[in-house]
């Protein structure tokens, strides 16, 4: 991990300019291809009100990952957009909220102000974040169907939008 004032930056730098999104969210996501001969990371975890999720159980659809905290401005910018994608193709892809060492108060807290119509499950000691190197919030990886990783969208994302839409 590096400098949390950086990190921070970066965070901030790469959530910017997508239509809909305050001023403050200019750039747009960076794409970063998932390493070839990369598997994805054996994690479990837990599920916030329902089953938890591990990689063995992306292959029938498309799955995205999106790595999150409630602190997180961009994180909280991006997720009306990530839901409505999560509705329009739910018969081919899902979309699993990866919340990233919170407790389960604060996630609720959170939920109870701004509901979330997506699964969360927790990266409680932020284990998950490190086996798929998550380094700034939000970060999105997309796994394609039969389970091996395809990319990982840095930065909040408009996914309505080009070509982010293009990409999944």
């Amino acid at each position: 991990m590096g400098c949390p004032r950086r990190l921070a930056l970066q965070g901030l730098l790469a959530a910017a300019a997508m239509p809909g999104l305050p001023a403050w969210a200019d750039p747009p996501p960076l794409r970063e291809p998932w390493p070839a001969r990369r598997p994805l990371p054996t994690v479990d975890l837990l599920g916030l009100d329902g089953p938890g999720w591990r990689p063995a159980g992306a292959h029938d659809k498309v799955t995205l990952l999106n790595f999150w905290a409630s602190w997180c401005g961009p994180c909280r910018a991006e997720m009306p957009s990530l839901q409505r994608l999560a509705a329009e193709q739910a018969d081919a892809l899902t979309v699993v909220a990866v919340n990233f060492r919170e407790s389960e108060t604060a996630i609720r807290r959170y939920l109870a102000a701004a509901p979330l119509g997506l699964p969360v499950v927790r990266d409680t000691d932020g284990a998950a974040a490190r086996a798929f190197g998550v380094r700034i919030f939000p970060i999105t990886v997309v796994i394609a169907r039969g389970g091996r990783g395809a990319f990982a969208l840095v930065g909040a994302a408009d996914w309505q939008a080009e070509p982010v839409r293009g990409w999944i």
